[in-house]
């Protein structure tokens, strides 16, 4: 039973236990800001057009600094640079608050602090991922990417329910207050930590356009890593039904227009079976085929939303019980998904050498955050067409379809194979232009 739970080995390593600890209140803190940017530009527009134009206005920097913070955390001294990007979290925060506290009332200028902000949190996160294999053996990165994951989902719960509960009692403004104070725990954290400076000394100042061009001349000749980037747009885009979270709360399960708790159930399962499969997670670090692993978590994915469609056109006047199974199969998605997510960090860790560790993290925070708001146009245009059941059952199904291309069409990520307990991991079956580990 105890090899069945979370693998906790990575924790006693002292500068990834420090990170972690510390991510656990900063991830709640953020939260609450996602909670109340689009709350705030509402209650300033009564427009929805404006909350909806935030995610342009999030996703934008997003891919920028994914992109160039991916070149920068190979150019530098990542320990350096999570200092800087931990203090510009503070700083936008900060002014969140001050701009909520003073009753401003600007929206462009929540919007223009929303993307000041998700900038230095693009340079953050490639940063952070690339230090972690410098920090532990190969053999605990599936442990320690499953331990963050489950902070993160965990976060992604408890933050906006925590925000629902205090804006009873307080303003807006207090939740960007408290998310500012978080911020100062990983800056605490991370001048802690030793230098971790750039493994290549030809990275040192390499941090230009040429830079970010390389980790894609980087990707494109690695096919293990390439696909596993390609596997997740397919899940993502075809398979991530939460646009149509709000019809089917209220169509087919007999919720409130406005939302209410059946929305809320919607809206939390799969972050509810992410922590869960983050829980029991004790199994990841024995798996060897990764590849094919992310597969098979990856058709779990799909299968568990063609039942989450299948669930709400079946609802009828069985809506409550029907519910329930909905959440369900959301949960069993989000269970899969972190599987999924922890194994291909884990790939992209290992498979890619360290000088350019950094770009490629920054490329996997550009998909992870575009992805699903690519997703959320695709479902929310098929939902108009053919309705929500088919629109996310039909998802699920070509999830399913185009997983299984992906796998035939690259058959080496499907056979990629980590020796446990070796420095390396070996890839077994290659052909002359697969990727050299």
């Amino acid at each position: 039973m105890r090899r069945l739970f979370a693998d906790t080995t990575p924790l006693r390593t002292r500068d990834f236990r420090r990170l972690w600890l510390a991510g656990i209140p900063t991830v709640i803190g953020a939260n609450l800001t996602i909670f109340a940017v689009p709350v705030q530009l509402y209650a300033l527009t009564q427009n929805s057009a404006y909350v909806g134009l935030s995610g342009i206005f999030a996703l934008v920097p997003l891919v920028v600094f994914g992109l160039w913070g991916g070149a920068w955390a190979d150019a530098m001294d990542r320990r350096r640079l999570l200092i800087i990007a931990s203090c510009g979290l503070a700083v936008a925060s900060t002014l969140l608050w001050v701009q909520a506290a003073m009753a401003v009332n600007n929206v462009w200028l929540v919007l223009c602090l929303l993307s000041v902000q998700q900038a230095f949190y693009a340079i953050n996160q490639p940063t952070r991922s690339a230090a972690i294999p410098r920090m532990i053996p190969p053999a605990q990165l599936p442990a320690a990417n499953s331990l963050n994951i489950s902070v993160t989902q965990l976060g992604a719960i408890v933050g906006p329910l925590l925000a629902g509960i205090m804006l009873r009692w307080v303003d807006l403004s207090t939740l960007y207050l408290i998310d500012a104070i978080t911020c100062l725990v990983p800056i605490w954290a991370t001048f802690r930590l030793a230098p971790i400076p750039p493994s290549s000394s030809d990275q040192r100042g390499n941090w230009g356009f040429r830079a970010v061009l390389d980790g894609f001349r980087y990707l494109a000749g690695h096919t293990v890593v390439l696909m596993s980037f390609v596997v997740d747009l397919i899940a993502m885009i075809f398979g991530m039904p939460r646009a149509l979270f709000p019809q089917m709360a209220h169509e087919s399960f007999g919720g409130p227009v406005d939302g209410g708790t059946t929305m809320a159930l919607l809206a939390a399962a799969i972050s509810g079976g992410a922590v869960a499969g983050g829980v029991f997670s004790g199994w990841l670090p024995r798996v060897q085929r990764q590849g094919l692993a992310v597969i098979i978590a990856i058709v779990v994915w799909g299968v568990a939303m063609i039942g989450f469609g299948v669930a709400g056109g079946l609802a009828g006047g069985t809506a409550g019980a029907m519910l329930w199974i909905a959440v369900a199969f959301l949960a069993i998605g989000g269970a899969a998904d972190m599987v999924s997510s922890a194994f291909r960090n884990t790939i992209l860790q290992e498979a890619a050498t360290d000088d350019v560790r950094g770009r490629l993290q920054g490329v996997f925070i550009v998909v992870v955050a575009g992805g699903p708001r690519l997703a959320d146009a695709v479902h929310g245009a098929a939902a108009a067409a053919v309705g929500t059941t088919v629109a996310a059952a039909g998802g699920g199904g070509l999830v399913l379809v185009g997983v299984l291309i992906a796998a035939l069409a690259a058959p080496v990520f499907v056979r990629y194979r980590v020796q446990r307990y070796h420095a390396e991991p070996e890839i077994s079956e290659q052909t002359p232009d697969d990727d050299k580990v």
